[in-house]
């Protein structure tokens, strides 16, 4: 009986080698990985189109897939997380605005969706009181949900200037960006005690912000179960054994239990910004997940 193969997408991680160089493995699964770069490209595809039978998605992409019904099961595994406070600068010849003034100015982001930029406006609310909805947010991209519509306070432009044109011209009052972060002299932090900031964050609350997620479709969990579940098994076989540079463990969690309260936190914080049509509950957004797992999801 031949082994059941996954289309599988992730990025390249310290967490993540293992599998894509094939170093650990699985009899009862193959995992063909389909190189997408960025893999942000992934995610409407996976979304729309059930394009793999497993893939690292965005986790506001796969909050809004649940909520409008999209054939994805998301699994309790964590592989991207990160502090954002740092990730939103204005170009210093233009001046910096503080974090507290943004209402009524024009911020950039690749894409109102993009959970980098949820996890930013969510600091900006609860550290400076920044309403969201009376910032003007110019994005480029719609999102990956085909059925989402960005709300009124949010204009799209074209992509005939980057972000980093928008801030030296000065169409807009700061931007906030992902992994495409400038480090080059002249792009500024807002919030300057980021840091400081972040680890207060993390002892208050417990667990890194989270970024990417890991899904499966519903055909490829119909089709081949056991062999989502194997995956699963090999994506947190695989975290466990993976180290910061520091030689300390990474802060990504997996299991039903570990990832209860963060994603609760997160519906609620997508919930404030009009990022979903409706509440959803942790029972809802796990429960597919829950029943092809069973005790292995926790």
């Amino acid at each position: 009986m031949s082994t059941p193969t996954l289309r599988t997408v992730l990025g390249t991680y310290p967490h993540t080698q293992a599998l894509k160089q094939g170093t650990l493995t699985h009899a009862g699964v193959a995992l063909d990985f389909v190189d997408v770069s960025p893999v942000h490209k992934a995610f409407a595809p996976m979304v729309r189109d059930a394009a793999y039978d497993v893939c690292e998605l965005a986790i506001v992409t796969a909050l809004q897939a649940i909520a409008y019904g999209a054939p994805v099961i998301l699994l309790p595994a964590v592989v991207a997380s990160r502090f954002q406070r740092g990730c939103i600068v204005g170009w210093e010849a233009n001046g910096i605005p503080e974090p507290e003034t943004l209402g009524g100015k024009r911020v950039a982001v690749r894409a109102y969706t993009q959970t980098t930029g949820m996890w930013v406006r969510h600091h900006l609310y609860e550290d400076f009181g920044v309403d969201v909805k009376a910032v003007e947010w110019i994005t480029q991209d719609p999102a990956h949900v085909a059925e989402y519509q960005d709300p009124p306070f949010v204009s799209h432009t074209s992509k005939d200037k980057t972000l980093t044109d928008m801030l030296r011209s000065g169409d807009v009052a700061a931007a906030i960006f992902g992994n495409d972060l400038p480090k080059e002299p002249g792009f500024v932090p807002l919030v300057a005690d980021a840091e400081a900031r972040d680890a207060a964050w993390w002892t208050t609350h417990g667990f890194m912000p989270i970024n990417h997620m890991v899904a499966a479709s519903q055909a490829a969990c119909q089709a081949s179960p056991d062999a989502v579940r194997a995956a699963y098994r090999l994506l947190k076989e695989s975290a466990s054994h993976a180290t910061t540079a520091a030689g300390k463990p990474l802060p990504y969690r997996f299991g039903f239990t570990a990832l209860r309260d963060p994603v609760a936190y997160t519906i609620e914080a997508c919930l404030r910004q009009d990022l979903l049509p409706r509440s959803l509950s942790v029972d809802e957004v796990f429960a597919p997940a829950m029943e092809l797992l069973g005790h292995d999801g926790d």
